[in-house]
């Protein structure tokens, strides 16, 4: 992963985790407590559902639309999941780093690997988990949206997802969305001071001639 030398510099805060363990929530409250981090919406192709607002919840795109920006690269990170495609478009990210925020993405674990591993920005990651398993089934079947199938589908996928958690530098269990804020608000705090970003300080310090 590339590390920033620059202790003011953006970074990419990176949450994902299984559908229904409150990735959205949690990421939406962070915002309202901490506005000066730059929030990106995702583009998605799938369909928009109750209580779904464009612009806020994502980017609602056809799918024509979605693979014309991809075919140039326009996006960060882009995945299929779940039958849709999802993606984070780059110019938000780009803007917001060059100016000293942070941003945070709130994405599923497929396109959470391909930046967590692209190496072309500073990112600290995040892996939110539900208290355990049979909420997170609750959660899912409290969702009008959701068909037997839907859910189905979505349960499932919770294992497979849950075996990448151990390549995310954190692992925050959301069974209060209050203290799921909190310790992701720690661990924003808290990797400010990781030893890779120090770099340029202690390369300086050395380079200090001696009286």
């Amino acid at each position: 992963m590339k590390m920033s030398s620059a202790a003011g510099s953006g970074r990419l805060i990176v949450v994902s985790g299984p559908s229904g363990a409150g990735k959205g929530t949690v990421c939406k409250r962070l915002i309202e407590r901490r506005p000066e981090i730059a929030l990106s919406i995702s583009w998605t192709t799938r369909r928009q559902r109750p209580g779904d607002i464009p612009g806020q919840s994502y980017h609602f795109k056809s799918v024509e639309e979605f693979d014309a920006l991809a075919a140039i690269g326009g996006f960060l990170e882009h995945a299929g999941m779940y039958g849709s495609q999802y993606g984070t478009p780059r110019p938000f990210i780009d803007e917001n780093l060059a100016a000293g925020r942070d941003v945070i993405l709130e994405i599923e674990s497929k396109g959470a690997r391909q930046v967590i591993l692209g190496g072309e920005y500073e990112v600290v990651s995040v892996f939110l988990l539900p208290p355990s398993m049979e909420e997170l089934k609750n959660r899912l079947k409290g969702r009008s949206s959701e068909s037997e199938e839907s859910f189905s589908r979505r349960f499932q996928s919770a294992y497979s997802e849950i075996d990448f958690a151990k390549e995310y530098d954190y692992i925050i269990v959301n069974s209060d969305v209050d203290q799921a804020v909190r310790a992701l608000e720690s661990v924003i705090d808290g990797s400010r001071f990781r030893t890779e970003r120090a770099g340029e300080l202690l390369k300086k310090l050395k380079e200090e001639p001696t009286p």
